[in-house]
């Protein structure tokens, strides 16, 4: 490989990068194997660490390795990993909480590999009602939420030990008429 500086950076340094796009969903299942500390970037450790562990030693091999990061989503512990590392990696350095904009892109990011019906619909509401920064207890809570709730909230338990943002988001689509298919009628939005 090149000889590497003491930080890469995806956006910049497209020799190393131009197989997968920095707003990929690979990005970001590569840099939980680096332990990469900050979004798009890694550091000469972390770069070299992770190419290791996943027996990189070549582009190549790099090319070659891309659909198999992209089936680790479907492993649920995985993915549930992966969900968890996304929070810190993606936040702001020195901040506790994840900026409301970057967390709305990181929901969509990672939802649309697992196809949460309400994603949408969450990140809508969180614009319209909330429009704060996005603590790790709420993001550690909406995985769960979506993968214990169906999406039509019949079995939701609105005495469970949901963060309040949650509670309010139910609120908040039963107010506009949630269907059996966790639908809800957009024209009665905003």
């Amino acid at each position: 490989m090149t000889r590497l500086k003491d930080m890469l950076d995806v956006r910049h340094d497209p020799d190393y990068w131009h197989h997968v796009d920095p707003q990929d969903i690979v990005m970001l299942v590569l840099s939980w194997h680096m332990k990469a500390s900050t979004m798009c970037e890694f550091s000469k450790k972390e770069f070299t660490e992770g190419l290791q562990s996943l027996g990189i030693d070549s582009l190549e091999k790099f090319r070659e390795k891309i659909p198999s990061m992209r089936a680790e989503l479907k492993d649920e512990q995985k993915f549930r990993e992966i969900y968890n590392f996304a929070f810190g990696w993606a936040k702001e350095k020195g901040q506790k909480s994840l900026a409301l904009d970057t967390a709305i892109g990181m929901w969509q990011l990672l939802f649309a590999e697992k196809q949460w019906p309400l994603v949408d619909h969450w990140c809508e509401f969180l614009q319209a009602r909330h429009n704060k920064a996005i603590s790790r207890d709420t993001w550690s809570q909406l995985l769960e939420f979506a993968k214990t709730v169906s999406s039509n909230l019949s079995d939701y338990d609105a005495e469970g030990a949901w963060p309040y943002l949650i509670d309010e988001f139910v609120d908040y689509l039963k107010e506009n008429g949630v269907n059996q298919h966790g639908q809800i009628n957009d024209s009665t939005l905003n």
